[in-house]
């Protein structure tokens, strides 16, 4: 028996533990892989093939500091600008940390959105729901981005044979309340919850969801799909309605998924020359494969933390270049692969830092950045976007936006709008047969980028 784990052990209310909802066999009790898909193509149109779009979201868990990345003030005092220098370029008038040469090269590829206010200074949700979280309401109450993004395309017959929303991100994050444990398809259905990666390992990531049952292969597998076809002769000869050609088909997408979905978290496939550009930072690339595979919505950890209290040179010297490379790299792919126009990149965190070093020094050290929720950034690419450009402006001394504001839900509207959905023109029904707006507030997309 195969066996296509859940995200935990924990039982859902109708007493059915999640670890034993997906089971694949001939003899499996329960509902099916090839089940669950022919529930969801059940009743959806077929007649309205999209071109495939997709959304990377990187998730810069902890709030890294806009000051010292993309909204440089390098004529403000040293207690502002900090110990960083600009670099200018391939764009006239964008300038960029020093410690970020590859994306300066790249930048006309690149679409930085300065002045973004978030709601508050806590680790919340808002840059996976566009909906704000409190220490008094620790848990989602919206569905994440990708759990719409999948109810949506499901509802349009939208579908690509790939699970439309997979995450990197743990359940819960490395501050204790973000990250993983957002991502929930709450009244859009379980059906949409992301198929989530267990840990990054040397040659890529552990996928809970497909990982085989101790003593199975693939190719002991596919000898019980053909010993079941075998079995399956005298069913199709009693067959009078035509449905087990259906449910053939559904069973073969199934295994189909299995290998398919194994194969695009093997980067070995990759040439070395791809890997070498990646460097370190696996998941970018495996990212980059899932929706060359069919992904609608992919989130990522960066794997760095950016909850930085100490000293803020030391931390972030340690985590720039490490970014620098993994955005370089996947932006560069995404283009020379003549995605462009069809995968959006879109990085950010909680908050921006404290534009005053030690500023609020309660929190950490005389020598830090803290959390500062008036000002951030949001870094987007491709998605057919225009980019070489950075939109919205702070003040002075990068304290507060100048000007027009953004917001979370005016980001995730450019998103939805690359993805081919309109945030302020409908709403999603939820599994109770109620209209839910998808975003509140702020819904409309940063009109600059489209």
């Amino acid at each position: 028996m195969l066996t296509v784990w859940g995200a935990n052990g924990s039982r859902n209310c109708d007493g059915i533990s999640r670890r034993a909802f997906l089971q694949v066999g001939a003899l499996g009790a329960g509902l099916t892989l090839a089940d669950l898909l022919r529930l969801r193509a059940a009743g959806l149109p077929d007649n309205s093939p999209p071109k495939h779009k997709a959304v990377i979201l990187i998730w810069m868990a902890g709030g890294p500091p806009h000051i010292d990345m993309y909204d440089m003030k390098p004529d403000a005092p040293v207690e502002i600008r900090g110990d960083y220098r600009s670099i200018p370029t391939n764009v006239p008038g964008i300038r960029l940390c020093e410690d970020m040469p590859l994306q300066a090269r790249i930048a006309d590829k690149l679409a930085i959105v300065r002045g973004l206010q978030m709601a508050n200074n806590h680790h919340s949700f808002e840059c996976l729901t566009g909906y704000d979280s409190t220490p008094n309401r620790p848990v989602a109450v919206r569905p994440a981005l990708g759990c719409v993004v999948s109810k949506i395309r499901a509802a349009r017959g939208n579908r690509t044979g790939a699970p439309p929303y997979v995450s990197g991100l743990r359940e819960v994050g490395p501050d204790g309340g973000s990250g993983g444990s957002a991502e929930q398809p709450l009244y859009v259905g379980r059906t949409h919850a992301p198929l989530r990666v267990e840990h990054f390992t040397g040659e890529g990531m552990l996928v809970r969801n497909l990982q085989l049952s101790s003593g199975m292969t693939l190719e002991r597998l596919q000898d019980r799909r053909n010993l079941l076809q075998s079995f399956d002769t005298l069913r199709r000869d009693l067959d009078t309605t035509g449905q087990m050609v259906g449910m053939d088909a559904c069973s073969a997408r199934a295994l189909d998924m299995i290998v398919d979905g194994r194969n695009a978290f093997d980067i070995s496939r990759e040439p070395h020359q791809i890997r070498a550009m990646y460097g370190n930072n696996t998941q970018f690339l495996i990212a980059r494969r899932l929706v060359e595979a069919g992904v609608s919505v992919v989130t990522l950890w960066n794997g760095d933390k950016w909850d930085n209290h100490g000293n803020y040179l030391t931390g972030t010297r340690a985590i720039l270049p490490r970014f620098d490379q993994a955005i370089h790299a996947l932006v560069t792919d995404i283009y020379q692969r003549g995605l462009g126009d069809d995968v959006t990149v879109l990085a950010w965190g909680e908050f921006g830092r404290t534009p005053r070093i030690g500023q609020d020094h309660a929190a950490g050290s005389r020598d830090s950045r803290n959390h500062w929720p008036q000002a951030s950034f949001a870094l987007l690419a491709g998605g057919g976007l225009k980019t070489g450009q950075a939109v919205g402006e702070t003040d002075r001394f990068g304290e507060r936006a100048r000007g027009r504001p953004f917001r979370a839900p005016n980001v995730l509207a450019t998103v939805y709008h690359a993805l081919g959905i309109r945030p302020e023109d409908g709403r999603i029904i939820d599994d109770q047969g109620r209209p839910q707006n998808m975003l509140e507030g702020f819904e409309h997309p940063i009109a600059e980028l489209i």
